[in-house]
């Protein structure tokens, strides 16, 4: 896939597999983050898990990008998931910068480190000249990793979630190629 084999100076992107979905689980152990993400709290870890990796193999299969595992290099460890994934804003398509971390390896910048290396891929390899990260009203720590990478807050949207039947709250964050140069 396409930013399977990439490395930072900590992570290694590998595609994700079926394999990955008890691994996976543990990101869903704490319910807390359900509401940023439009899934049931009703669904178990597993389920969950199940739904999230199957999610990213159809859009492998479908050029819709899609989330790669990333692995510390030094444990070999499974730590969260990054990548690129096909979004519409207000009718319009859009890439986005998405990165999630198990909970037990989070405030260690692997999320910075991960969309840096995500959106400097997307950049450097002409696949669009903006890039948006839709982030939840309420989850501040991603707003501040898409601060961080250079991420400028342009709008608040109410965004649909099908899978659950309701409307989330989010602030679009974008950065153009051209601050990025």
């Amino acid at each position: 896939m396409y930013l399977d084999g990439l490395t930072t100076e900590r992570l290694l992107f590998q595609k994700l597999k079926y394999s990955d979905i008890s691994i996976w689980e543990e990101f869903f152990q704490n319910k807390d983050i359900l509401p940023f993400l439009g899934f049931e709290s009703t669904l178990s870890p597993h389920e969950l898990s199940t739904q999230w990796i199957e999610k990213q193999l159809w859009r492998y299969k479908n050029n819709q990008y899609g989330h790669h595992a990333l692995i510390n290099k030094k444990t070999d460890e499974f730590i969260g998931q990054a990548g690129l994934l096909t979004q519409e804003v207000n009718n319009i398509k859009e890439i986005e910068i998405a990165y999630h971390i198990i909970p037990r390896f989070r405030k260690l910048h692997y999320a910075t480190e991960a969309a840096e290396k995500v959106r400097n891929f997307a950049f450097e390899n002409n696949i669009c000249s903006s890039l948006i990260s839709m982030i939840h009203e309420e989850n501040v720590p991603s707003q501040r990793v898409a601060y961080n990478i250079g991420m400028k807050k342009e709008e608040k949207v109410h965004s649909y979630w099908r899978n659950i039947g309701r409307f989330g709250i989010f602030y679009v964050y974008r950065i153009k190629i051209e601050s990025w140069l």
